[in-house]
């Protein structure tokens, strides 16, 4: 007569499909977000959106915003390495 039982929110995806996940760069989004904060930030949106795609299997989503994270990221550290760089000279 309590309330319902929780549905079971764990992935049900099998060991395959766990082998597919797209890498999300979380430790190089988070250096951008100290490099570059502005761009950083929208890596951590790629990063999000790649983490939900992994856990909803929907892969070509989930490489494409890899992708995408990969590329600010990347650019992001490059910036703020850039402007430390001819800050400090």
């Amino acid at each position: 007569q309590g309330a319902p039982p929780d549905p079971d929110r764990s992935p049900k995806q099998t060991p395959e499909e766990l082998a597919f996940y797209a890498p999300n760069y979380l430790c190089l989004t988070l250096l951008a977000i100290v490099f570059c904060p502005p761009l950083g930030l929208i890596s951590v949106y790629f990063c999000y959106k790649t983490s939900v795609a992994n856990w909803n299997s929907n892969w070509e989503e989930a490489y494409t915003n890899s992708g995408r994270t990969g590329c600010v990221d990347v650019f992001a550290i490059l910036i703020g390495l850039g402007l430390l760089y001819g800050y400090i000279l």
